[in-house]
């Protein structure tokens, strides 16, 4: 007989040893489903996560996008694992980071075309900032002042941010010069509004540096700051944060604009950028993605850092390993979402212990 018994405090050895068990059991399940599919397994392993990093034929190309794909993950998971940590659960990021690449794009083209880069660039961060943070306090109101569920609210607001980037690559942000093809200018052409390479053949660009800077401050206030105190009080005795003096309601408003603030800068940098345009298929899934990000990373800065970097190479080397071994991409989406599966999965680990047999029994 096998029993689950709570411990009297989580494991901290097991806090951080699950990320570890759930990546290789991510591969053993990956690699399972990759032989189901007709494919050997330990190449495709290798292509998405040897290749990319070592292979000299890919490398040159692929070692710059791991930072470019890094960027956003690390700055929306660090925004999310704030929240996370308080029991504020925004999962509506990718919305913010469409809203907020579309408010900093709209900015950038409505001067066009201005040659002013000190002046387009930072105006259209701003907007991008505006705009996710906006987006953000939807969800952050109504469950402040009507008590409503911000999960089901901000999750259903990514299907209305996703038609309003319909609206606008078919509308109003439409290029005039693009023989009518959906999709707007292409900002890093125009380059008053192009997010530069910092150091070129790097990947290195700001939204990676904004990134960094988010991960350092976000360090700073859990873990060096009075909010960060009361941030790791809500998340792990509610009734005990109230009777401390946090306003619960205020920790929601703070908690939704950060995480959505940082999702529209990921946004624009993204747009400015990478992307180059606001288009139909702009949005790639950063911002469910960066759900994994976060609890991979332990909800912890640092770790959000190394969780990023891998979910990044997972995205470079399931491009590669669709191109080369003609694996789905849907494939290669299931074995990014086997990660978070097996995560939750074996987290029970953290604050349950297995009793087996007797032990069980009595």
């Amino acid at each position: 007989m096998i029993d689950l018994v709570k411990r009297p405090q989580p494991s901290r050895a097991w806090a951080w040893a699950t990320p570890l068990l759930a990546v290789l059991l991510t591969l053993i399940a990956g690699g399972a489903m990759f032989a189901a599919l007709g494919t050997d397994p330990v190449a495709a392993i290798r292509t998405i996560f040897y290749d990319p990093l070592f292979n000299p034929q890919f490398a040159s190309y692929s070692r710059p996008q791991l930072l470019v794909k890094a960027g956003p993950l690390i700055l929306i998971a660090t925004g999310l694992a704030l929240g996370f940590r308080a029991g504020v659960w925004n999962i509506g990021a990718e919305g913010q980071y469409i809203i907020g690449a579309i408010c900093g794009a709209a900015a950038g083209l409505a001067l066009y075309p201005s040659e002013s880069r000190f002046l387009v660039f930072p105006l259209m961060i701003l907007a991008g900032l505006a705009g996710g943070i906006l987006w953000a306090m939807i969800p952050a109101i109504l469950r402040t002042r009507f008590n409503t569920n911000e999960i089901l609210v901000s999750l259903l607001l990514v299907y209305v941010a996703e038609s309003i980037l319909a609206s606008m690559a078919v509308g109003t942000l439409r290029n005039p010069e693009g023989g009518g093809f959906p999709g707007s200018r292409n900002l890093g052409q125009w380059g008053a509004s192009q997010n530069l390479e910092l150091l070129p053949g790097t990947g290195l660009h700001w939204g990676l540096v904004a990134a960094l800077i988010a991960v350092i401050m976000a360090y700073v206030i859990l873990h060096r700051h009075m909010t960060g105190v009361h941030i790791r009080l809500a998340g792990q005795a509610p009734r005990a944060a109230r009777f401390a003096g946090v306003d619960p309601k205020r920790l929601v408003l703070f908690c939704f604009a950060v995480s959505g603030g940082l999702a529209g800068l990921a946004g624009i940098f993204e747009v400015a950028g990478p992307a180059g345009q606001i288009s139909i298929d702009f949005n790639v899934g950063y911002g469910f993605t960066a759900i994994i990000v976060a609890f991979l990373g332990r909800l912890h800065p640092v770790g959000i850092v190394l969780a990023g970097l891998l979910m990044a190479l997972t995205y470079i080397g399931g491009e590669l390993a669709s191109f080369m071994l003609n694996i789905p991409i849907a494939a290669i989406q299931a074995f990014q979402g086997m990660l978070l599966f097996f995560l939750l999965a074996v987290d029970v680990l953290t604050n349950y212990r297995i009793r087996i047999g007797r032990e069980a029994r009595a």
